[in-house]
């Protein structure tokens, strides 16, 4: 799907849409992204948050995992290791993996509908002169998944960009799904260790992603070089 026929044809509507979807993630940022981080950050606070919402507390979760995909400015992290304190390992990770893909497919689609001009917009020149080798490069999916499963690499960033590129929307959905289940999961045991009270994972845990985190930024340069050679090789 090409957004440029519904820029070329209906230019005031795409831009009109462009407004629409900037005020609105703007509004949020502003309003609530602070509020719901330092709410996240305090996991105990946030799950009696989740707990007073009864039955649909998981469904809060998902759709508050959907809004951190969007709004970027929220940390994955932390929203992923309260879902661990709030609901254990195995439903923490369930539930930020539904958010994490319905977050994912809604700004995969908002991209393909409103192209450049929305991913300018969230995503910095610098992060986007990176990520242009993905645009109209059939190997495109073999980049998209190795830069997903690198720490230190801005994920939220790259859904934006992805929509920009030739892959077919169920196979970057289960591509970015695959390559986020280690951390979502590592960030939920954390999280569902730290309500046990059970510290020695965690430390070990974060230790762990601390050092792969690190070697991810160290390396991340080079990756994406190599990986521009997918689409020019012998440069």
């Amino acid at each position: 799907m090409n957004p440029e026929p519904i820029k070329k044809r209906f230019p005031f509507i795409h831009i009109l849409l462009i407004i629409i979807v900037l005020g609105l993630l703007v509004f949020a940022s502003i309003k609530y992204a602070p509020a719901l981080t330092r709410l996240m950050s305090k996991p105990e606070k946030f799950k009696e948050f989740l707990d007073s919402y009864g039955t649909v507390s998981a469904l809060i979760y998902i759709l508050l995992q959907a809004a951190q995909i969007v709004i970027a400015v929220i940390p994955g992290e932390v929203v992923q290791i309260a879902g661990g304190y709030a609901f254990g390992t195995i439903l923490g990770t369930l539930y930020s993996v539904t958010g994490t893909v319905l977050g994912t497919l809604l700004v995969f689609f908002a991209t393909r509908l409103l192209g450049y001009s929305l991913v300018r917009t969230f995503v910095p020149q610098k992060k986007l002169d990176r990520f242009d080798f993905l645009m109209n490069n059939p190997k495109s999916e073999i980049a998209i998944f190795i830069l997903f499963l690198i720490p230190g690499v801005p994920k939220d960033a790259l859904t934006y960009v992805a929509g920009l590129t030739p892959i077919k929307p169920l196979r970057f959905l289960l591509i970015c799904t695959i390559a986020r289940f280690p951390g979502l999961w590592g960030s939920a045991y954390i999280g569902a260790n730290l309500q046990k009270k059970d510290y020695l994972p965690v430390w070990i845990l974060s230790a762990v992603a601390l050092v792969l985190f690190v070697t991810g930024l160290l390396l991340k340069d080079k990756i994406i070089d190599k990986l521009h050679r997918l689409r020019h090789p012998g440069k």
